[in-house]
């Protein structure tokens, strides 16, 4: 591992168990083993940290979607992609407390938010092509992404303490029920 990752891989754990506040860039370079010459080499404060962290996120999470194919039903693709968005942040428990904790801060720059609605695209498209194909509900996209991804919150941070097998199955069907027309 690199200076650079051990710093990012303490900052995470730091700000995910401390919070922004009351985690200074001293400890993370404590906690990364290394000085602070080293870490404001790489980061010059930290709010560019915080906002290179939710890119390196967002761009882990972009990688795990396939891409839209309006020629595949719409239910199927939206079950993969919950599932995958679930058992992406289930997977990376940190990834999760870390964009809970800033995806409103305004901490997080217009740059890093345009990065991060690159990761939602694929859903976006999804959505709007189930509009027009009347298998989604007539409600505005935004709206039905709000709802889409409050469950998701809702799904992962009740699987965090709780691990019943067909929690996430029952949560994507009851979704997809309130979705569809």
């Amino acid at each position: 591992m690199t200076k650079k990752d051990s710093i990012i891989q303490a900052a995470l754990k730091l700000l995910t168990s401390n919070g922004i506040h009351a985690t200074p860039m001293s400890a993370i370079a404590k906690e990364a083993g290394t000085g602070m010459g080293t870490i404001y080499n790489y980061f010059p404060n930290k709010e560019i940290l915080i906002n290179h962290i939710y890119q390196f996120i967002k761009l882990q999470e972009q990688e795990i979607f396939e891409p839209f194919q309006p020629d595949k039903e719409i239910k199927t693709q939206f079950f993969n992609y919950y599932s995958l968005a679930v058992n992406f942040f289930i997977e990376n428990i940190q990834f999760f407390q870390f964009m809970e904790q800033l995806q409103a801060s305004p901490i997080i720059t217009e740059e890093s938010r345009k990065l991060g609605e690159k990761a939602t695209v694929e859903v976006l498209n999804l959505v709007k092509t189930g509009k027009e194909k009347n298998v989604i509900k007539p409600i505005e996209t935004q709206e039905l992404l709000q709802f889409i991804g409050g469950s998701l919150l809702s799904t992962i941070r009740w699987n965090t303490q709780n691990t019943s097998k067909t929690y996430i199955s029952n949560q994507i069907k009851l979704v997809w029920d309130a979705i569809k027309v």
